[in-house]
C-alpha cells in the first residue's frame, strides 16, 4: 500500500517500485516544480499542497489561471477526470484512496474574489517600488531621497495617494531637497509621477492601504490541525506581470523580516508556491536579483520552504538555482536550442542514476510523470527516478461563484481586511500645511494697502529699505504677492536688511501650521513699527 507516511509528503512510485516522497523536515530547503505547459505541473502542485495542508503545514500558491481554486471542494467521481484520477490511484497502489476538501482562505489583490491583500508604501519601500515603477538609477535614488525626507519628517506614507502628494511637494520643493540630501531634479520627480499614473491605471491603488495584512494571518490550522490553504487569485493580477512578481516578492521579504529564526523543524511553518516563477527574475536588476537571493538563502531559518513553479528550469538564475533541494521535473519538449540547452542544464541538476538516461527520459515523459530528486533526512539528494505522480484528491477544477461565496462566508478572516481605513497620513498633513499657507496669505492681505503703506515707510527709515521682493519668492503664491504689496517696491537692502530677509524667508518657506505662521506675521509686522 502507498499513502502518506507520518513525517513526508507521498509524491508517487518510481519505475523502479521505489516510494518517492519529500521529507517534511527538509521542505524548508525548497524546491522546482518544471516542465512545459500541458504536462501536469498544476495538478502536481495541488497533490502536493493538499499534502502539506493535511499535514497541518499552511500553503501559499498563486491562482494564475483560476483552476487551483477547486482545491477548496472534495473531487467528485462525476468529474471529468474522475476516472484516471482513480486509476492512477489503482496503479499506485493507493488503497485508501477517497475524495476529500482542504481549509482555504482565498485572497484578492484587488478585493473581488477574496480577501484583499493591503501594504502601506512605506513597507514596500523605494528599492521594491522602483521595480514595479520600472525606475533608472537616477529615478530610483530620487525616490529613496523623498523617503527620506518623509521618514525625517514625520509624513506616513500609506497609500498612493500620500505619494503622490509628496511627489508634488518635491517638485515644487526640488531645490530644498537637493540642498539637504543631494541632487533633486524636477524631469525626475516628473518621470515618477508619470510612472505612478501609469501604474494606478493597473489598478495598483487597490494594494496601498490600510489594514495592512498580518503576516500571521498566512499561518493558521483549523480546527482539525490542517494548515490552511491559501489561494491568492491571480488571473486579473497576471495582466500586470510585474505588479504580480514584485508582491510576491514583497510577500517574500516580509516572511523573512516577520517570522523569528527555527533554524530545521520537523515541518515548515510555511510552504510558498511561486508559480509563473520566471516573471520574478525577468529584466530584473542585479540590486533585486541579490535581494531575492538573499532571501531565498536565508528564509529557511524562519520555517518557510519555497516551490518555484515555471515552465523552464533555466528561467530561475544559477544562484537560486542552487538553492533548491527538491526537484520534480516535468517533460521538456526540444523544439528549439533554447529548449535543448534547457534539457541539458536540467539533467545535470539531478543526482546520476546509472540505469537511467535522463535527457531522453525528460522528452519521453507522459502527462502526471516526472523526474523526482529530493533531500533525504540527512538532507542529501535522492537518486533521481522516473515517476507517476500521485493523484489529488480534491477537485481537479475551479470552484463556482456561489461554492466561493458560501467558502469566504465561513473564512477565520471574515471582516477583518474587506473595509479600507484612511488615517492622517502625508497627503492629508501636507493639505493641511497649503490650507495653513494660504489662510496666512489672505490674512496678510486683509492688512490692507493703507497700513502697509504705514509700516513700510517706518520700516524705509528706521532700515532703509529693509525687506526686499525676495521675501515674495520665500512666502510664494498668494503669501508672496501680498507680501510684495506689503513691504513695498523692490529695493537695494543694505546688508542688515539683507540678513532679515534671509531669515524671514527661511522661517516662511516652511509654514507648518498656526504657530509658525504668527511667528512670522509678528516679525514682519515688527519689522514695520
Amino acid at each position: 500500500m502507498m499513502t502518506e507516511m507520518a513525517g513526508d509528503i507521498y509524491l508517487g512510485l518510481g519505475a523502479d517500485g521505489s516510494r518517492q516522497a519529500l521529507a517534511l523536515s527538509r521542505s524548508n530547503r525548497h524546491g522546482l516544480i518544471a516542465g512545459a505547459t500541458g504536462t501536469g505541473k498544476t495538478v502536481t502542485l495541488q497533490g502536493i499542497a493538499e499534502s502539506f495542508s493535511a499535514a497541518g503545514v499552511p500553503v501559499f500558491v498563486a491562482d494564475v489561471k483560476g483552476d487551483l481554486s477547486g482545491i477548496a471542494m472534495a473531487g467528485s467521481s462525476t468529474f471529468k477526470h474522475a476516472a484516471s484520477l482513480e486509476a492512477r490511484a489503482k496503479e499506485l497502489g493507493i488503497t485508501d484512496y477517497a475524495y476529500t476538501d482542504n481549509p482555504v482562505i482565498f485572497w484578492d489583490l484587488f478585493g473581488e474574489q477574496g480577501h484583499p491583500i493591503r501594504t502601506t508604501i512605506s513597507e514596500m519601500g523605494p528599492l521594491l517600488l522602483a521595480r514595479l515603477l520600472d525606475l533608472n538609477e537616477t529615478q530610483e535614488g530620487v525616490l529613496q531621497i523623498i523617503f527620506r525626507y518623509a521618514d525625517e519628517n514625520g509624513l506616513l506614507l500609506l497609500d498612493l495617494a500620500d505619494l503622490t502628494a509628496l511627489l508634488q511637494w518635491a517638485n515644487t520643493n526640488a531645490a530644498e531637497l537637493s540642498g539637504k540630501y543631494g541632487n533633486v531634479t524636477k524631469p525626475s520627480v516628473g518621470a515618477i509621477q508619470r510612472q505612478l499614473l501609469s501604474f494606478e491605471a493597473q489598478g495598483a491603488e487597490h494594494f496601498f492601504g490600510e489594514p495592512a495584512l498580518e503576516i500571521d494571518d498566512f499561518l493558521k490550522v483549523d480546527e482539525q490541525g490542517r494548515g490552511y490553504v491559501n489561494v491568492l487569485a491571480a488571473d486579473k493580477l497576471m495582466r500586470s506581470p510585474k505588479l504580480y512578481a514584485t508582491f510576491l516578492l514583497w510577500l517574500l521579504a516580509e516572511l523573512f523580516e516577520s517570522l523569528p529564526e527555527v533554524g530545521d523543524p520537523e515541518k515548515p511553518k510555511l510552504v510558498f508556491f511561486f508559480d509563473e516563477a520566471h516573471l520574478l527574475f525577468d529584466d530584473a536588476p542585479k540590486a533585486l536579483q541579490d535581494k531575492i537571493e538573499q532571501v531565498v538563502r536565508l528564509i529557511r531559518s524562519k520555517g518557510v520552504g519555497v516551490f518555484f513553479v515555471t515552465q523552464n528550469p533555466i528561467d530561475i538564475p544559477e544562484k537560486v538555482a542552487g538553492q533548491l533541494g527538491n526537484r520534480v521535473q516535468h517533460a521538456l519538449r526540444a523544439f528549439t536550442p533554447r529548449d535543448q540547452r534547457a534539457i541539458k542544464a536540467a539533467a545535470e541538476t539531478f543526482r546520476i542514476n546509472p540505469n537511467l538516461d535522463v535527457e531522453t527520459a525528460i522528452t519521453e515523459l507522459k502527462v502526471g510523470e516526472a523526474l523526482v530528486s529530493t533531500l533525504d533526512e540527512k538532507g542529501a539528494p535522492t537518486v533521481v527516478e522516473r515517476t507517476l505522480i500521485k493523484p489529488p484528491r480534491s477537485r481537479l477544477g475551479p470552484v463556482t461563484p456561489k461554492e466561493r461565496a458560501i467558502i469566504q462566508s465561513i473564512s477565520p478572516l471574515e471582516g477583518k481586511y474587506d473595509t479600507r481605513i484612511n488615517r492622517e497620513s502625508a497627503e492629508e498633513v501636507l493639505a493641511a500645511k497649503a490650507i495653513d499657507a494660504a489662510a496666512t496669505a489672505e490674512e496678510v492681505a486683509e492688512m490692507g494697502e493703507e497700513e502697509v503703506g504705514k509700516r513700510s515707510r517706518k520700516s524705509t527709515s528706521l532700515w532703509g529699505k529693509a525687506v526686499s521682493r525676495g521675501t515674495q519668492v520665500a512666502l510664494g503664491g498668494a503669501a508672496g504677492v501680498a507680501a510684495s504689496k506689503m513691504l513695498g517696491k523692490k529695493s537695494r537692502a543694505n546688508p542688515i536688511a539683507s540678513g532679515v530677509t534671509s531669515a524671514a524667508g527661511s522661517i516662511a518657506t516652511d509654514l507648518a501650521g498656526p504657530i509658525v505662521g504668527r511667528f512670522v506675521r509678528n516679525l514682519i509686522g515688527g519689522l514695520m513699527r
